[in-house]
């Protein structure tokens, strides 16, 4: 039988404060991020590891606040000032720019540019400011003295349900009994749970089969 052609579309991503499954995994960050009016010095860095939320809550602070979101590393190109205007700001994977000069003066600036117009900061990282290896002192300094907001690896339930989630943005419709399979099966983090999806999306449009166990062993045996 010939192979379908596949189509890598993009997903149609929710991630509204609706789309968001409180897990104990999270549920501190998110009490953080609702408690914004109350964060020392107006700012706050959240800190988890990839594809742990940290768009997605940055995406409901935004919405909250009316705040401008844009990477790390594109602030070089960004007019500060009017970002700082906004009154909030999210600053995207700050701990990727260490040791790119411009993007490391162009966060300082805004930093003190938010806070001094009486704004709020939000930073999203991989990891805690200290080890960000920064190589501005005064930018390490800045963000090591931010109160911090983690989130720590998911459990079965929050796994279960982004999986839920992540097959419904790819309106692929799966059998129940597939998601407790999957969760037994792979790595405890979200960013795995995108991936498996993803793989599992390609493989139905190339086989013409619909996504099941069967299905998703091939896929998770052929690595």
């Amino acid at each position: 039988m010939a192979q379908q052609l596949a189509f890598d579309l993009p997903p149609r991503r929710s991630l509204g404060r609706e789309d968001f499954f409180v897990a104990p995994s999270n549920a501190l960050a998110l009490a953080q991020i609702d408690g914004w009016r109350s964060w020392p010095q107006r700012k706050l860095v959240l800190v988890g590891p990839e594809g742990s939320g940290k768009t997605h809550l940055a995406q409901i602070w935004a919405a909250g606040t009316g705040a401008e979101m844009l990477p790390a590393a594109e602030l070089p190109l960004a007019d500060l000032p009017a970002l700082a205007a906004a009154g909030a700001v999210a600053v995207e994977d700050a701990d990727r720019i260490a040791g790119y000069d411009a993007a490391e003066a162009a966060l300082f600036h805004l930093h003190n540019l938010v806070l001094a117009e009486g704004g709020h900061l939000l930073v999203t990282a991989r990891s805690a400011p200290a080890r960000w290896s920064l190589r501005l002192p005064d930018l390490a300094s800045r963000m090591q003295a931010s109160a911090t907001a983690t989130l720590d690896p998911p459990g079965d339930d929050l796994l279960a349900a982004v999986l839920v989630k992540l097959f419904a943005d790819r309106q692929l419709a799966v059998p129940p009994a597939l998601i407790p399979w999957l969760v037994a099966r792979m790595d405890r983090s979200l960013a795995e749970a995108q991936a498996i999806v993803a793989r599992l999306d390609a493989a139905s449009l190339a086989s013409g089969k619909p996504v099941s166990p069967m299905l998703a062993g091939a896929v998770l045996a052929a690595g």
